[in-house]
């Protein structure tokens, strides 16, 4: 199940129609991190999702998806996913942190964002119901990426803050999760998210 099974939303159509707490669907994605380069510069690890999907076709999100009832917890529902979709071995994931969780409104997820650290340089293995691609992106190009756009969805244009980062556009909930992973990167203290020098477990 792809993280865009939650559509990044229409800003306008969650002012109107906010879930009750009762429909709120607990859910999870993983946020990988790796270094690579000379310089061991931090890059993020997204998926595209399939562009002849019926819903939310090509866009772009952390792989992730609702808690299983076999799930012992939210954690392990980001890790399964990425599992799933990209191939991503779990014991290549070490847990960093959590992000603040993000909802969804319209859809009634409440998405548990997880940070971990994986090595540079892995085979990636997609899900050919689900995603396209793989995409591995620079830290500093997604920062530097950040504006507004115009967003056409059913009909409907409306503008949102996003990230542009060469021709891939992230929005919505994927987008939220990326401010406060930024955020992290470059808090001060405790609060600051450290990737390992050897980029893994």
């Amino acid at each position: 199940m792809s993280a865009s099974t939650w559509p990044p939303e229409n800003p306008d159509a969650a002012r109107l129609a906010p879930p009750a707490p009762a429909e709120e669907i607990p859910a999870a994605v993983l946020v990988p991190l790796f270094l690579a380069g000379d310089s061991l510069e931090p890059h993020v690890v997204l998926t595209r999702r399939r562009a002849d999907l019926r819903r939310h076709a090509g866009e772009i999100a952390f792989p992730g998806g609702r808690k299983d009832e076999q799930d012992t917890d939210l954690n392990e529902t980001a890790l399964r996913e990425a599992e799933e979709e990209i191939g991503l071995d779990r014991r290549h994931a070490s847990v960093l942190a959590t992000l603040p969780a993000v909802s969804t409104f319209v859809t009634g997820y409440v998405i548990h964002p997880v940070v971990a650290s994986i090595p540079a340089g892995l085979a990636w293995s997609l899900s050919p119901r689900e995603v396209d691609a793989v995409l591995e992106l620079p830290v500093h190009a997604v920062r530097a990426g950040h504006g507004k756009t115009q967003i056409e969805r059913r009909g409907m244009t409306f503008q949102t803050d996003a990230y542009l980062v060469d021709d891939h556009v992230i929005w919505g909930a994927t987008a939220r999760i990326i401010d406060h992973l930024l955020e992290r990167l470059s808090a001060p203290g405790s609060e600051r998210i450290e990737l390992p020098a050897a980029g893994g477990s």
